[in-house]
């Protein structure tokens, strides 16, 4: 059988193609929040304090983080598309618990099952495209496949804050979320095809060095990938504060539901877009370099918001973010695909994803208390702060380029 399987993008590329499509339907349901949550926290369940808004984040990040760890334990053993297929199994009553929530608590139960059906549909299709690319365009790779993603959360996230400025913040957005999570899941049980094959290839000829405990290794003995790791739960320690904080910000510049939902969804956009571009130069560049840098334009970028109000400033300051973002999404996970052996590689992915989504949380927690003890203009500081000194780490901590 491994005679007849060849890894690459040219290769594969109608599987491939058939996987960008999944992981943007799998975007999509997470952009369903993205731009109309605290109006519609506010309005529907009188939920004003910032750290109540944020715990849908938290609860997000928590889930979601548990099911990658697990879909990189699990994909060698039970294959990645049976996980991809309960990932959006767990996704179809989302949208209709969101629908007739009588409180909070079952918008937080929902946030629950999305984190879990992120982790495991976009976990999956992460280690799914590697193994088939193998160790040449892993870059590219991950770069369409999170452009894919992103761009769908930008998109879907524009929808909703045009569809709530006209027709009210429920039920009509959620709507939405129904027809993508049917769409993906009947996709993913017919077109998608298992590639733990691809992986047993590329193991015969992998020269990597074995990890002797890969969860603690790229956690934090490692220099290189819990270099990576701390990077990017620090990305999503601001993107969780961008989520749940940008739009309060908004709304207190008095911006309407339409103009709130584009400057939200230019950052994710721009963010997926960049990712075209990003990903392939990650695989010429130095991956060392693209995320200190990346994440150093994150931290100057969010450092400006508190002293900006009008439109384009803050336009302009959600397309930076976007751009830093999308500079170093993709180089994290080619990054970790390309110093780990291809046994390991989910796992490690897997792991990686744990803490860089748990960054959700953390992000929702320290930024909500912040916003409500000192104001949201403190919280915004710190967490631009955090994330600056998450780049120096890189520079100092990180011992080589992976190229």
């Amino acid at each position: 059988m491994s005679n007849t399987v060849k890894l690459g993008l040219k290769e594969n590329w109608k599987q491939f193609v058939i996987l960008i499509i999944v992981n943007a339907f799998v975007g999509g349901m997470v952009g369903l929040e993205r731009s109309i949550f605290p109006k519609f926290a506010e309005l529907e369940f009188g939920v004003a304090s910032k750290s109540a808004i944020l715990s849908f984040i938290t609860a997000f990040g928590i889930t979601k983080a548990l099911a990658n760890y697990f879909t990189g334990r699990l994909a060698n053993r039970y294959g990645r598309k049976n996980l991809l297929i309960f990932g959006w199994i767990i996704a179809l009553p989302i949208p209709f618990i969101l629908i007739h929530a009588s409180h909070w608590n079952w918008v937080i139960f929902a946030n629950v099952l999305l984190g879990i059906s992120q982790g495991f549909t976009w976990s999956s299709t992460i280690v799914m495209k590697i193994d088939l690319v193998g160790e040449k365009n892993r870059g590219l790779a991950m770069g369409l496949n999170e452009f894919a993603g992103y761009f769908a959360v930008g998109l879907v996230a524009f929808f909703t804050g045009l569809i709530a400025e006209n027709y009210g913040v429920s039920p009509y957005p959620f709507y939405l979320g129904i027809g993508i999570s049917i769409v993906g899941l009947i996709t993913s049980i017919l077109f998608v095809k298992d590639t733990r094959v691809f992986m047993h290839k590329e193991s015969a000829t992998s020269k990597t060095e074995t990890l002797t405990n890969v969860f603690m290794e790229t956690s934090f003995k490692n220099k290189t990938l819990s270099s990576i790791t701390q990077a990017g739960l620090v990305n999503n320690l601001n993107d969780g504060m961008i989520w749940g904080l940008l739009p309060i910000v908004l709304l207190t510049l008095n911006y309407n539901s339409e103009n709130i939902g584009i400057i939200a969804a230019i950052y994710p956009t721009v963010w997926g877009l960049g990712q075209l571009v990003t990903g392939k130069m990650s695989d010429i560049y130095s991956k060392k370099a693209m995320l200190f840098w990346g994440m150093l334009l994150q931290g100057i970028a969010i450092l400006c918001i508190p002293y900006s109000t009008a439109f384009y400033q803050l336009a302009l300051i959600s397309g930076l973010l976007g751009i830093g973002t999308a500079i170093v999404y993709p180089t994290f996970l080619a990054a970790i695909a390309e110093a780990t052996v291809p046994k390991q590689r989910a796992e490690s992915i897997g792991t990686f994803r744990l803490w860089r989504d748990l960054g959700y949380a953390f992000g929702a927690i320290i930024s909500g208390i912040t916003a409500d003890l000192f104001g949201v203009e403190y919280a915004v500081l710190l967490i631009g702060f955090i994330t600056i000194i998450s780049s120096i780490v890189i520079k100092i901590r990180m011992p080589k380029d992976i190229t």
